[in-house]
């Protein structure tokens, strides 16, 4: 039998998906700079003197009349229902195009993100229960807080610690990030819905059905899009799932091929052939994504972590915080969870098949996006109000938690790649005074001449 070429698995991607990468992290970085931001303002302000007006603003109930449609919701739950949908309905639109049109409609080559996602969610569930249930078990409800990745964090950092990294690096980020969403889409929609009502639910399917026949149809009304969008959102929200689910119902729902035949679909402003679109131009999920992501990065996630991270440690014992068993398993699985889980999958992964890794990408590049997937904070707050509410004592607790964990990770992932991307300086280096690719440094050879 003939020998098989290995895969490998952190390959360099065509040069359209490597523009559409390109634009992705672009605007993730800065979105990643506004989520800290918002991030910080509410950390400083419910730990000032005028905390209570932090506490006012977030529990204000601007329609105080809803409870019959069950939006009587304060300012926080709806930055936490309402906001977030814009940030999952991309999500929705950035995974169906992964599976439809990018590298994970090849099983080969998404094996690897998927494998490494997986690890990197069971980990840290394992590392919470095992450290709740060796404390006695209380708050073993909140074993899925560790679970998720924030990419927008992640890529910020990213941006920051590095310029020479490998491409395919920063694209394997990307992919875990879009598998990791999915399965914490399925864990909120699964394990965290209370109070289920079916009709509700089963009425929601008219609005999404009318909305997947408008955008099939290339139909994009927006005084009937959006009302069918919040209609479906009011209903998801009252059957007691998560609201949050419709906005990745919807985002299903849209084509990602651009239409072959007569003419292609018209692009936005910035927009180019991609492989979404095959040569005929971008497709609707492609411009659609590119339309409400900046919205997402920009305003819905940024107000969802001002609203979420604002915990007050004002005569709070320290003490007490660090030693909690949910801060402890919070922290255990988001520093040494993620690490573990998706390294070593990744690892096992190689060990037991063909696959290798990119020549242009070492194990411990690999190392440090590893602790860089520990940075967990928009879905790892959502989960920890969902799992113990909103204004609890241990959801307080949570977000302590997830900020030090995700700093311990962000610091450790920084050490790390700081060093690889000094190492890969210094081969552009070399390689840029040595142009003809002969071994010897240009400045030898004009010495010589």
């Amino acid at each position: 039998m003939a020998n098989r070429t290995p895969e490998h698995l952190l390959s360099r991607r065509s040069w359209p998906e490597a523009r559409f990468l390109a634009d992705v992290l672009r605007t993730e970085t800065v979105g990643g700079g506004l989520l800290l931001l918002g991030a910080v303002i509410a950390l400083i302000w419910a730990n000032s003197p005028w905390r209570a007006g932090y506490a006012a603003v977030a529990g204000w109930v601007p329609w105080p009349g809803g409870a019959a449609l069950h939006l009587d919701l304060d300012l926080a739950a709806w930055a936490g229902d309402g906001l977030l949908a814009i940030f999952f309905f991309v999500v929705g639109l950035e995974l169906k195009r992964e599976f439809v049109a990018g590298d994970l409609r090849d099983p080969r080559r998404a094996a690897l993100p998927v494998v490494a996602a997986l690890g990197g969610m069971a980990l840290p569930a394992v590392c919470y229960v095992a450290v709740t249930l060796a404390a006695g078990g209380t708050g073993l409800r909140g074993w899925a807080i560790p679970t998720a990745t924030d990419i927008a964090f992640a890529l910020a950092v990213l941006a920051v610690v590095s310029s020479h990294l490998p491409q395919g690096l920063r694209a394997f980020l990307l992919t875990l990030a879009v598998v990791d969403d999915l399965f914490a889409i399925i864990i909120i929609a699964v394990f965290y819905t209370a109070d289920f009502h079916v009709l509700p639910l089963l009425g929601a399917l008219v609005p999404i059905a009318a909305f997947a026949l408008l955008v099939r149809r290339r139909r994009l009304w927006w005084w009937a899009l959006v009302p069918l969008a919040v209609l479906a959102w009011g209903l998801v929200h009252a059957s007691g799932v998560h609201a949050t689910v419709s906005g990745v119902l919807l985002g299903f729902t849209v084509p990602v091929l651009a239409r072959r035949g007569n003419r292609p679909e018209p692009a936005g402003r910035g927009d180019g052939p991609t492989a979404a679109g095959r040569g005929d131009g971008p497709g609707l999920a492609e411009r659609l994504e590119h339309r409400w992501r900046p919205v997402s990065a920009g305003l819905a996630v940024p107000v969802f972590a001002f609203f979420a991270a604002g915990v007050s440690l004002v005569d709070v014992d320290l003490a007490g915080v660090l030693t909690d068993p949910v801060v402890l398993g919070v922290g255990a699985g988001l520093v040494l969870g993620k690490a573990i889980g998706v390294f070593g999958s990744t690892f096992l992964l190689a060990r037991f098949t063909r696959a290798e890794l990119d020549e242009d990408i070492t194990w411990a590049d690999l190392f440090g996006l590893a602790l860089l997937a520990g940075i967990g904070f928009t879905v790892s707050l959502l989960i920890g109000e969902l799992a113990f509410g909103a204004g609890s004592p241990e959801n307080d607790r949570v977000k302590a938690a997830v900020l030090l964990g995700s700093l311990v990770s962000a610091a450790l992932a920084s050490g790390v790649l700081r060093r690889r991307n000094r190492v890969y300086r210094r081969i552009s280096e070399r390689e840029s005074r040595d142009s003809d690719g002969d071994g010897v440094p240009d400045v030898y050879q004009e010495e010589s001449s």
